[in-house]
């Protein structure tokens, strides 16, 4: 069973969350993550100015992801920086062009779960996650989030992302924090969980 996390990451904090997603997902049997970066838009010269090289360095080994890998996936992980609110816009470039894969019908039934960074506590994680879902609903995917089961999101002696909507870390404004053992947690949490839906309705028949 193949789950795939479609991510784009600049800074690496979504990179770093990816990571701990798949972990999650490789906990379930007979599960195996695949992780895959959605092509960069911004030119070299654009992501220097943002001091956005180095990290992306990092990251070159993931390949860059192709529609071909939606459709192999039986579930799929997305996650993406929070933009104003909303997703990134290589997310958004990337999802605009499956409206081949919506006209086939080629996601519908497949299990389908965000995660997403912010520079702040409320800068917009849950209408980044929400709103993205509303594209995935019209792929006709199976929508799952991050549930209270997952302990973390009960904790209020210190500042952590997350929702129940999915995973999320708070990067701070000058990209200064990494994601806290919390928010990983929350991020494994959301990955195996993923996997084990995915893996109930693969044994289903209909």
């Amino acid at each position: 069973m193949q789950i795939l996390i479609a991510y784009y990451s600049m800074y690496g904090h979504v990179h770093r969350m990816a990571q701990a997603v798949a972990e999650g997902v490789e906990a379930v049997a007979g599960a195996h993550a695949v992780l895959r970066r959605v092509p960069e838009t911004l030119p070299d010269d654009v992501l220097r100015k943002m001091g956005a090289v180095e990290a992306q360095k990092t990251m070159a080994h993931i390949p860059v992801c192709a529609l071909e890998d939606l459709t192999r996936a039986d579930a799929i992980i997305f996650g993406t920086p929070t933009r104003f609110g909303n997703m990134c816009g290589q997310m958004r470039q990337f999802l605009d062009a499956t409206g081949g894969l919506w006209l086939k019908g080629e996601l519908v039934g497949k299990v389908a779960s965000v995660f997403t960074s912010s520079a702040t506590q409320h800068g917009g994680q849950e209408t980044t996650i929400l709103t993205f879902l509303v594209t995935l609903m019209h792929q006709g995917m199976v929508v799952v989030g991050l549930p209270y089961a997952f302990q973390g999101q009960m904790r209020n002696d210190e500042i952590s992302g997350g929702s129940p909507y999915g995973a999320a870390t708070i990067a701070g404004t000058k990209g200064e924090r990494l994601p806290s053992a919390n928010e990983l947690d929350a991020a494994r949490f959301q990955g195996k969980h993923v996997a084990e839906l995915a893996a109930r309705l693969a044994r289903v028949p209909v």
